[in-house]
Parts: C-alpha cells; sequence; structure tokens
C-alpha cells in the first residue's frame, strides 16, 4: 500500500467511526474531574483511569503515575523509526459555577445547533481541553485500526491539574527528563484561526505577577482631623500606577524593552494578510481606541509586544455609603506579559525598583510575587513547523498559517527549560466556544476535522 493509499484508509476509518469517536467523548465528558476542589479527586483519579485505559487498549504502554496532587497519564508507543512525538493536554476542567446559567447538565454531554444552525457538543470540557485530547488520541486509534501501527513513534503526557495551577507537573517532568525525552511536543488546546483557516501557534507570552502592599500610617486616620498632614496610600499607589506607562502606551520601567526584538518582516506581512478587524475585535468589548503602542497594530500589541495591565487595586473604605477615611493600606495586583527574550527576573527587579523609586520616606513597600515564566517562540523555519503546516493544510483545504498568542501556556516553557523541546500547539477550538463559562461547547466539526487533521499532521512529520 503506498503512502497515499495509507493516508487515505486512516481518514476512511476516521469517518466511519466517528460515532464511536463520539461515545468515548461523552464517556469522559461525563466524569466529574474538577481539579480545583478536593471534592472531586476520585473523579480525577476516574479520569486518569479511563485515559490510561483507552491507551492500554491502542498498545500504549501507559499509566496513571500519582502526584502529590492528581495523577499524570504517561504512555509511550512502540519504538520505531523516524521522530518522536510528546503529545500533552489535559483532562481536569474548571467548575460550573454558576450551574443555574447553563442550559443543560454541563455534565451530561449533549449535540446541539447553534444559532446558525451549526452542531456542537455542550458540556464542561468539551472544548478545554477533553475534546481536543481525544482528537489526537482518536486519530492515533484510526491509524492503529486502518493500517496495525502508528507511522512514527507517540509518547503521550496528560496532565491533571492545569486548571488549578499545575504546580505538580514540572517536578514529575523533572524526576523523568529521561523517559520523556522526545524530538518535538504537540499540544492541543488553542484556537483555529477562524473556522476554515487551521493555525500554528508559534508564539506565547511570558508572564510576572507582582502584588504591592503599601503602608503610610500605622492606622487608618480621620480625613478631617489628619487631611494634608498625613500621607494618603491610595495617591502613593495612583501615582505609581500612573507612571507605569507613557502617553504613547509604552511601558516606562528602565530597561523593559531592551531584549524585545522586532518579528520578521515575513511574519508581519502574514499577519497583514488575516483580514484582522481591529475595529471590530474592540468593539465587541465596547470598546474602540487601541490602548497599547500607538506604532503598532493591535495584531503586535496582542502577540509579539509585551504589555503592562493593573489587575486589581484595594484601598480604605469600598462598602456601601461613605467614609471619610485615610486608610493605612493600599495594595494593587500588576501584570507583566513577556515576549521572547525577556527575562521574568529582571522584568521583576526593574518593577520593584521603579516602585521604590516612588516611595516616600515615611511609608513601606511589601512585595509579593504571583510567578512568572518566560515567552515561547518556536523558529518559523523549523523543519517540523513546515511539516505541520502542510498537514493541517492537505485537510481544510487552505494554508495553515502561523498566529500567536496573548495568553501564557506555561508547559510549554516547561518543555523547554526541562526537556529541551520545542512546542507545536496546534488547536481546533474557537473564540465562542465559552470555556470556563457556562455552557462550554466544542464543534461538532472541530471534533471531527480535528482528528482527521491530526492524521494528517502525523503523516506528515513521518515524512
Amino acid at each position: 500500500m503506498t503512502d497515499q493509499a495509507q493516508l487515505e484508509a486512516v481518514l476512511a476509518q476516521v469517518d466511519a467511526g466517528l460515532d464511536q469517536s463520539l461515545e468515548r467523548l461523552f464517556s469522559l465528558l461525563r466524569i466529574k474531574s474538577i481539579s480545583t476542589d478536593p471534592a472531586y479527586a476520585a473523579e480525577c483519579q476516574k479520569a486518569a483511569d479511563w485515559i490510561a485505559g483507552e491507551l492500554n487498549g491502542l498498545g500504549f504502554d501507559a499509566s496513571a503515575r500519582p502526584t502529590p496532587g492528581h495523577p499524570v497519564v504517561v504512555a509511550h508507543g512502540p519504538a520505531q523509526a523516524g521522530p518522536h512525538v510528546l503529545f500533552y493536554a489535559h483532562y481536569d476542567v474548571q467548575p460550573v459555577d454558576p450551574l443555574n446559567l447553563w442550559h443543560s447538565d454541563p455534565f451530561d454531554p449533549q449535540i446541539k445547533e447553534d444559532a446558525a444552525g451549526r452542531k456542537i457538543i455542550v458540556a464542561r470540557g468539551a472544548s478545554d481541553d477533553k475534546g481536543q485530547m481525544l482528537t489526537f488520541i482518536e486519530a492515533c486509534r484510526a491509524w492503529k485500526s486502518a493500517t496495525g501501527s502508528l507511522p512514527l513513534r507517540v509518547s503521550l503526557m496528560l496532565e491533571g491539574e492545569e486548571e488549578s495551577g499545575g504546580k505538580n507537573l514540572p517536578p514529575f517532568m523533572r524526576e523523568n527528563v529521561e523517559e520523556l525525552k522526545a524530538d518535538i511536543a504537540l499540544v492541543c488546546d488553542t484556537d483555529m484561526w477562524d473556522r476554515q483557516t487551521p493555525s500554528i501557534t508559534t508564539m506565547l507570552r511570558g508572564l510576572v505577577a507582582d502584588e504591592i502592599v503599601i503602608t503610610a500610617a500605622n492606622k487608618d486616620l480621620h480625613s478631617g482631623m489628619f487631611g494634608n498632614a498625613a500621607r494618603n496610600p491610595n495617591q502613593v499607589l495612583a501615582e505609581i500606577i500612573a507612571s507605569l506607562r507613557a502617553p504613547d502606551g509604552s511601558v516606562t520601567l528602565k530597561g523593559f524593552y531592551d531584549d524585545v526584538a522586532e518579528i520578521s518582516p515575513e511574519l508581519k506581512a502574514q499577519w497583514q494578510s488575516l483580514g484582522f478587524d481591529e475595529k471590530a475585535f474592540l468593539g465587541e468589548a465596547g470598546l474602540s481606541l487601541p490602548a497599547g503602542e500607538q506604532s503598532r497594530s493591535v495584531l503586535e500589541m496582542l502577540w509579539s509586544r509585551p504589555t503592562c495591565e493593573i489587575n486589581g487595586m484595594v484601598g480604605g473604605y469600598t462598602g456601601d455609603g461613605f467614609k471619610t477615611v485615610i486608610p493605612s493600606k493600599a495594595s494593587a495586583k500588576i501584570s507583566f506579559r513577556l515576549v521572547s527574550g525577556m527575562d521574568p527576573k529582571k522584568i521583576r527587579a526593574a518593577f520593584r525598583a521603579h516602585v521604590e523609586e516612588m516611595i516616600p520616606a515615611d511609608c513601606q513597600v511589601e512585595f509579593i510575587p504571583h510567578g512568572g515564566s518566560p515567552a515561547i517562540t518556536v523558529p518559523s523555519d523549523g523543519e517540523f513547523l513546515r511539516k505541520a503546516l502542510d498537514g493541517l493544510s492537505a485537510e481544510w483545504g487552505k494554508q495553515a498559517v502561523i498566529t500567536g498568542s496573548g495568553g501564557s501556556i506555561p508547559v510549554a516553557g516547561d518543555f523547554k527549560s526541562i526537556l529541551g523541546l520545542d512546542t507545536l500547539l496546534i488547536g481546533f477550538a474557537h473564540v465562542d466556544d465559552q470555556i470556563h463559562s457556562p455552557n462550554e461547547k466544542y464543534d461538532l466539526e472541530s471534533f471531527h476535522r480535528g482528528i482527521r487533521s491530526w492524521v494528517h499532521v502525523l503523516a506528515a512529520l513521518a515524512k
């Protein structure tokens, strides 16, 4: 059988077995694997065991490995010639609150129609990330059913704590470095560019999060008796926050842009060709004016430029009515999204130095760190990326595109720092999937053609 005939046989198997693939997805969706709530620990274990059982049935050597939290499922296919891929996804889900906003039981998956008449799978985890995870596993199943083997060596590492911080995964990876070695990591936890254009995300921003607490007087003060004479930490905090950005939208920290590289002209041209509607994007949020660096497009602001955002501010009396008080303390939570080349430690130090320079002599500041991770960029001329783009394009009949993401997926950084692996982020979700919200959904087409897409990608990577 030729390579093309073999590929067509596997794709035919996907189509013929779609109903059975959906039955397996629904079985997994019924498991209430809410990782952040200890009451559902047994359900997380049940989900891990279910996945390990399915993978063992496909000929993988699979097991649910214990951690101080929820299990990590690790599976290895037979050793064979060609590249070795390590696939990552997560089987845990977000809580379902508020339950009264769901139109059906979040753990009783349903196939419904949306307003446009498209068939959708509605359940918690349908898109994030059980549906996405099963697209890859079902592609492996189709390869095994149609040909008796996979086209390359495949390993899987499936996490149970992504939605609750994932703190136990990096130590697990460090303890099992030799076992988890591969040539490229694959992650299915991202979106398509649009409903007919597949994409590979090659840029993820890193993150630095810091909380500052400013203390002035040793107790709250009456604003009539102490006003003007006493320092107000709300005023100090407001001045610090206002100083973080210049009028043109740029961040003012010393050295903030020192390690920020420009994207290539070719990538910039591709982004310009995507037809992104900046006005519509902001309009959906009730806004109209881009707030970042004014010399940049909105896609550049979102994907390739670093940010500074104030995520929360607290100080003084915030209850009903009015209280004329000068508070003793004021605090803010501030985060920075980083791009490739930026050092989280350097940015945290620059921020703290900036704040300390503005603290009056009779005030104190406390810094509370809330995590940090570097940005990730996959070389745009890499062989694995090129092959994966070809595989996706073959399924969708349209050139797959390279995109960035304004968000952060820490596991991609862990793959690079711990295992030395680049990551291809290939997903089939859509921006309207309502992940983390009531009535989460995954398009039936995303599930079906997601399976077919992975069949193509695995074949392309094996060449």
